[in-house]
């Protein structure tokens, strides 16, 4: 029934589509979400996760997971980033996909919704250490769709990777253009 509303306010409301799949045996991924232009991209994401049917993840200090949020979050994909231990963010997150069945974590590179001259490059080597695939997700405000990339399974290289998934985001426009990552 959800699934039906998502999909009546998605795809008739709002105009939008979703263009590509993600390949619901791949239970282990980084998705790297751009442009992250303004607060509207999280409400597309709840929905692609909805209409989907697949389980998608983000990360939060785990402050943030306490009362009374805290199930809430962990029902919207929500996973409490604990850095105890001398722990970095990247060996962190690494952790989380190694004791998680499916876990499918959405990040966005640009790290803000304002102007960037470069990608934060933390979720390549999430992906790298957790030896998961990254697929990359494009918000395109022009086009009104959510476009499905082709998983990427990161070799090490990571200018000749990034070179292949920004592929995926040429032409693509964020809600506020002019705050999106110049390719």
């Amino acid at each position: 029934m959800k699934k039906q509303f998502y999909k009546w306010i998605f795809f008739r409301l709002m105009g939008w589509k979703i263009v590509g799949t993600i390949d619901a045996d791949i239970k282990k991924c980084v998705m790297m979400v751009m442009p992250h232009t303004s607060n509207h991209d999280f409400y597309l994401g709840i929905f692609t996760r909805g209409i989907t049917g697949l389980e998608m993840n983000w990360v939060g200090k785990k402050e943030l997971f306490r009362f009374p949020f805290g199930f809430y979050f962990k029902y919207m994909g929500g996973e409490p980033l604990d850095r105890s231990g001398g722990l970095n963010k990247v060996d962190s997150i690494a952790a989380i996909f190694q004791r998680k069945e499916v876990f499918r974590l959405a990040v966005a590179p640009e790290g803000t919704r304002k102007k960037v001259g470069e990608l934060k490059t933390g979720f390549y080597y999430i992906a790298l250490k957790a030896n998961v695939p990254i697929i990359p997700v494009a918000f395109d405000f022009g086009k009104k769709e959510v476009n499905l990339g082709k998983p990427l399974m990161p070799t090490g290289d990571i200018e000749a990777d990034l070179i292949i998934l920004k592929k995926h985001y040429v032409g693509v426009e964020g809600k506020i253009p002019e705050n999106g990552y110049k390719l």
